[in-house]
């Protein structure tokens, strides 16, 4: 079975999202520039699934060290996994992709940044809670 995780950025109050994107999308502040370095430094060599947007938006250099596959929500998450046995899989897209993959996931790496503005999306808590629950 593959070795399923996440990482991904909250703000201070666990904003995830506005308007589908990152709330703080742009921002210059390094830490912010940090956050997106870390996270193609965490994922390289490594396999990352997420649905077609998430996918879209990965800059091209992103393709060349790590392997990308764009799932949709009526794939079945065990047939996903299965297709990358001993492999470490990172789950991307938010929401609606970790309602679903949380059971399979052993390990979220969260990263807190210092937004505490706008969000319509928010980080579900219940998703750790699931972690690990369907790994066999």
């Amino acid at each position: 079975m593959a070795d399923v995780r996440v990482i991904c950025a909250i703000g201070r109050s666990g904003q995830l999202g506005l308007g589908g994107q990152l709330p703080w999308e742009g921002r210059p502040e390094r830490v912010f520039t940090e956050d997106v370095e870390r996270f193609f430094e965490i994922t390289r060599g490594h396999v990352l699934i997420a649905g077609p947007k998430t996918v879209a938006s990965f800059p091209s250099f992103a393709r060349n060290d790590r392997v990308i596959v764009e799932i949709r929500s009526s794939d079945d998450p065990e047939e996903v996994l299965a297709g990358f046995p001993n492999r470490v899989v990172y789950v991307g897209g938010g929401p609606a992709v970790w309602d679903v993959y949380a059971p399979y996931v052993r390990h979220w790496d969260i990263n807190t940044l210092p937004y505490d503005g706008e969000a319509d999306t928010w980080f579900n808590p219940a998703w750790l809670v699931a972690a690990g629950s369907r790994r066999g």
